[in-house]
């Protein structure tokens, strides 16, 4: 098999809409990538066939609602390669799914033990183990980078130690593109014997991912980044682990017995799905799954590697602009700004010539504040897009530079 990318791109329907009478390009997929038609069809479907609550129900409808929502659960754990189907739960996507890990451990960790992550995170996976520590006393430490973006491995190592209970780090940085060595960094850690959870936000549509192989304890990660509908993710964990994790919420379906003096917690996966859950989320994030998997994906990933070596190539030779993040193992990710050009002016002027990029911080505060930027003008790539494209993005920023000079 080969990427047929003509093919592909017309599975997508917005793709071939224009913005201000200019073709869309599209070149926002760090935020969330664009929808086949095979997973609006999935939506539809659901809508318009069996639309009815899950589990319990004595009707039809709510049988094959019951059947495609569990299905669908099957094919997340097939996709990742989980031990178990029990091991997949439900979230409304990577925040909720760190969350759920976070208020666990918040639940267990004491005064003198201590948390690592890293200076690329994204908010979601800092605020939440920030708070984790403030509620149960432990210290929060933080993993230095490289200026290049890099992590610094050996930093890394250095802050892991016998009171290092946790360790949190992203699989691919949002706001920078670098791709860490999450199998390494997990046997580091699981050395001193820390668990560990992988933010797998940026990561899970641009590889194959493991868990397994991986050797981590939690991946968490959202169904919109990996061509499904928003508001859906999931939370994988070790089922040793989930059985036994402090419950996120209460109320429906997720409880055993309840009477008026207490309550007791039901078995995985339910025990952490409190609620009526996102039925059509998850129908339309295993046809996402479903659809992605029948691509040939090794072509898949040399097409992506192509797009970052083309946009780097432009970017190192355009006068006036400097990228933010070089790191050597990078995907999906050109993060720049323009010399005395504010990012979301760079970012207004492409709009008006139908690139949508995004600007700002990207969710990364600290990190911008490491790099000493405010923000950056932060192109990503996906699968669908073209070489072409990215020839109009630095055709578009020479007409931003000059109205800008």
């Amino acid at each position: 098999m080969s990427l047929d990318l003509a093919a592909l791109r017309a599975q997508f329907p917005i793709l071939s809409r224009q913005v201000d009478g200019k073709p869309l390009v599209y070149l926002d997929n760090a935020a969330t990538t664009q929808k086949p038609q095979a997973v609006i069809d999935a939506l539809v479907s659901y809508y318009t066939e069996c639309n009815a609550n899950v589990h319990r129900g004595a009707h039809a409808l709510a049988d094959e609602a019951t059947r495609r929502y569990e299905q669908a659960r099957d094919t997340v754990a097939h996709f990742i390669h989980a031990a178990s189907r029990q091991e997949v739960i439900w979230t409304s996507g990577t925040t909720e799914a760190i969350n759920i890990v976070a208020n666990g451990m918040a639940q267990r960790l004491k005064a003198g033990d201590q948390v690592l992550v890293t200076e690329m995170e994204h908010h979601a996976n800092l605020v939440t183990w920030q708070q984790a520590c403030l509620r149960s006393g432990a210290e929060l430490h933080i993993a230095p980078i490289h200026d290049n973006g890099e992590l610094d491995v050996e930093a890394f190592a250095r802050l892991l130690n016998q009171q290092t209970r946790f360790v949190s780090l992203p699989h691919v940085s949002n706001a920078l593109g670098t791709v860490n060595p999450i199998k390494d960094l997990t046997a580091m850690a699981k050395a001193v014997g820390a668990l560990v959870l992988i933010d797998g936000a940026q990561g899970i549509a641009h590889g194959q991912v493991d868990v397994q192989d991986i050797g981590c304890d939690f991946y968490a990660f959202s169904g919109h980044k990996l061509f499904g509908p928003t508001g859906i993710g999931v939370l994988w964990g070790r089922e040793a682990l989930l059985e036994n994790w402090p419950v996120w919420q209460t109320g429906g379906e997720m409880i055993a017995k309840v009477t008026y003096e207490c309550s007791t917690w039901g078995s995985l996966p339910n025990r952490l799905e409190a609620g009526t859950p996102n039925i059509a989320g998850a129908i339309g994030m295993a046809a996402a799954i479903t659809w992605f998997m029948q691509l040939d994906l090794n072509a898949v990933q040399a097409h992506e590697y192509a797009l970052i070596q083309a946009a780097t190539e432009q970017a190192e030779a355009f006068n006036g602009l400097t990228i933010i993040g070089n790191a050597k193992n990078k995907v999906g990710v050109l993060s720049f700004i323009l010399d005395g050009s504010h990012p979301a002016d760079v970012g207004f002027i492409l709009d008006r010539q139908g690139i949508a990029i995004r600007t700002g911080d990207h969710c990364a505060q600290p990190l911008m504040r490491r790099l000493g930027v405010p923000g950056t003008a932060r192109a990503s790539f996906s699968i669908y897009n073209s070489l072409d494209e990215v020839n109009a993005l630095f055709t578009a920023l020479k007409k931003a530079q000059s109205m800008l000079a």
